[in-house]
């Protein structure tokens, strides 16, 4: 089910009892598991490159568990949280799921339950970092471009004709299309339609027609 790499998921509790019993029931999974005792002990901990979940107890000594979830939302690590709680309230629970929050469990937590909200975090953060490892490599090809040939490019994206593109730059036309040429080739573009599309996905900036 989980694959040959077992992803990891991240226990932080200020009950020494729950972090027990929570990471032998997930490891039981076939999840490796990390416990920690609170926010501040699972901050210092660098995170992991492959995907993982993180199931976070609300209320705790310092540090909460939704003042980590916007911690960790302010270093743009959007982990996927489920969490769990022994005082549950509606205040918080929206709080948690409008911060991304993948589920909001009360304790004692039910052991299927919970299961099924850990897969579902793994799930969400593997396609994420895919996601996020695509749009690395469409700015990476951007980064391939000329000068000249990302003026092109933010230019053909709006659907400029050559000889309006040449115009507005005070280029030829042909040179134009010779710069569009190697913009769809370093962009590995078969048509303006994926063209357009990895000019989204890569965050460029288009320039108004």
């Amino acid at each position: 089910m989980i694959g040959p790499v077992a992803p990891l998921v991240f226990v932080v509790d200020d009950d020494p009892s729950v972090r027990k019993s929570l990471a032998r029931l997930i490891a039981t999974d076939g999840y490796k598991v990390e416990t920690f005792a609170s926010a501040r002990e699972f901050l210092a901990r660098p995170l992991p490159e492959g995907p993982c979940c993180l199931v976070l107890d609300v209320r705790m000594p310092g540090l909460t568990g939704l003042a980590l979830q916007e911690a960790l939302a302010a270093s743009r690590n959007r982990l996927s949280i489920v969490f769990i709680t022994g005082h549950g309230d509606v205040a918080s629970t929206v709080k948690a799921m409008k911060g991304g929050a993948i589920d909001f469990l009360t304790k004692p937590v039910n052991a299927r339950v919970l299961l099924s909200a850990i897969e579902r975090g793994v799930s969400t953060d593997r396609q994420s970092r895919q996601k996020q490892a695509k749009i690395a490599e469409l700015q990476d090809r951007i980064k391939t471009l000329t000068a000249r040939e990302a003026e092109v490019f933010a230019l053909v994206v709006t659907g400029m004709l050559n000889k309006q593109i040449a115009s507005d730059l005070g280029i030829s036309e042909k040179m134009v299309k010779v710069h569009r040429g190697r913009v769809m080739q370093k962009m590995r573009a078969g048509s303006l339609a994926e063209l357009v599309r990895l000019a989204d996905q890569g965050g460029v900036m288009v320039a108004k027609p």
